[in-house]
């Protein structure tokens, strides 16, 4: 190894945590667009420095932590003047993801999320973990008087339920486009199907989010059409837009949101956001286990062919009598 290349590890190195941490920072300023004050602490419906740090750490190792933690001391401290509780909400950002990671990472977790088992990893313990965060957040703010004892399970559901919608809208995006690699024979009328699917999406989402009327169900079958049509790289980014054009709805108060208090509010936005996740999650992985089996019983019936036709009558197999062998002795 010359000495250019030992240099260039470390400096590759340095560079992979920093562009995390910036990574971290840009969500986390996107994601304080749209704050909820919740029994006096603010919070975000949908966190997605929790989906980006997962998907470093999933992709990347454990290794990249300290972009993280430089990127939670960085969206914190532009969030307004630090104060003792706001050192521990670094260290608790820090360690939900790892702890997330660590989780995974120990039941045999596939990024490629091409496995019912995976996605259900990923709501139970990738959303799980971050309970640490929440409960960190939350528990510390209590402490500093900040959130009322009677506020602390409003305050520390609705900050849990941000940053797990954070885990399970924008972690399976980030993993599908990491993977997704456009066919060869893509031609410009194979784009016509996706883009009529996005569209519509954002046009049936503004449309129930605007309405007084009980209809968001009506995003679902578009979900559903998605997953089975393109898996994992055509619902996760439908579920992101569903999600967004929902906050923001929430945020102005619009539609079903309207003259519903902050506590009704984040339980219709927040069992929008998960049911959404999960649809397109897990029928995502059901598919694309199912296609799975179906190439392994192709190949295994094709090898099974191949094996029969060599072994076939005529052929010249061993134990395969020729088809004119009567089995009498001939001269």
């Amino acid at each position: 190894m010359t000495r250019n290349q030992d240099l260039r590890r470390p400096l590759a190195a340095v560079l992979r945590v920093l562009a995390v941490a910036a990574a971290y920072f840009v969500a986390g300023q996107l994601g304080l667009i749209q704050q909820i004050v919740v029994a006096g602490a603010k919070v975000t419906p949908l966190w997605p420095p929790t989906g980006i740090a997962l998907t470093c750490l999933l992709l990347l190792g454990l290794r990249i932590w300290p972009g993280i933690a430089l990127g939670a001391v960085a969206v914190v401290t532009a969030i307004g003047p630090l104060h003792p509780a706001s050192f521990g909400i670094m260290a608790g950002n820090t360690a939900a993801p790892i702890v997330a990671y660590l989780l995974l990472r120990a039941t045999g977790f596939r990024s490629e999320l091409d496995r019912l088992r995976d996605g259900l990893a990923l709501v139970f313990l990738g959303a799980g973990g971050m309970l640490v965060s929440a409960t960190v957040g939350v528990g510390l703010l209590r402490l500093a008087d900040s959130v009322p004892a009677d506020d602390f399970w409003s305050a520390w559901s609705a900050w849990w339920t941000g940053d797990a919608m954070g885990v399970l809208v924008c972690a399976p995006l980030l993993l599908a486009l990491y993977r997704f690699r456009l066919p060869e024979d893509a031609g410009p009328f194979d784009l016509i199907e996706p883009v009529v699917l996005l569209a519509g999406t954002v046009l049936v989402t503004l449309a129930v989010t605007n309405t007084h009327l009980s209809l968001l169900f009506l995003v679902f079958p578009l979900l559903i059409w998605a997953a089975l049509r393109f898996q994992l790289i055509g619902a996760a980014p439908c579920v992101l837009l569903v999600s967004v054009l929902a906050i923001t709805a929430a945020t102005a108060h619009r539609g079903p949101f309207a003259q519903r208090d902050v506590l009704q509010t984040m339980v219709i936005l927040q069992a929008l956001n998960g049911a959404s996740a999960l649809t397109g999650l897990l029928l995502s992985a059901i598919i694309a286990e199912q296609q799975s089996m179906y190439r392994r019983i192709e190949l295994a019936c094709l090898g099974l062919t191949e094996v029969v036709a060599r072994l076939a009558p005529g052929e010249g197999g061993p134990g395969w009598p020729h088809p004119e062998d009567d089995g009498r002795p001939r001269l």
